[in-house]
């Protein structure tokens, strides 16, 4: 298996789960992350005396995190609805919608991370 086959085995599974997740909050989440990226990389090139990227990241990256949260909540309360509709659900059906349920947290999670980490880097150059 060389690059360009597991590159274009990434892409459709990464934008199917987007897709799964609920696209509101996934793709809301991948542009924070993208956003915190780049602010980060902006403090760090230009520099960050001020705090204020730092600061921006810290308040998106929280914020991604809790949007992620009420994905999940929004996900299971419309998941319970449908089960509470259908009466009987097999166990392979609510598993599914568990896994798409944990799908924005699990998003979130890992953007609040990235964007963690980026505050750390900032905190290092700065000293």
């Amino acid at each position: 298996m060389n690059f360009t086959t597991i590159s274009l085995t990434i892409k459709p599974l990464f934008a199917n789960l987007l897709n799964e997740g609920g696209p509101l909050f996934m793709y809301t989440t991948l542009l924070l992350l993208i956003t915190c990226v780049v602010l980060i990389i902006k403090g760090l090139l230009k520099g960050d005396h001020d705090g204020k990227t730092r600061k921006l990241v810290a308040s998106l990256s929280l914020f991604t995190l809790v949007w992620g949260f009420l994905g999940q909540i929004i996900g299971l309360i419309g998941a319970f609805d449908a089960i509470e509709s259908f009466g009987n659900v097999s166990p392979a059906m609510l598993a599914g919608g568990l896994k798409i349920a944990l799908l924005s947290p699990a998003f979130g999670m890992v953007t609040f991370l990235i964007a963690r980490l980026g505050i750390v880097a900032l905190l290092l150059k700065q000293k």
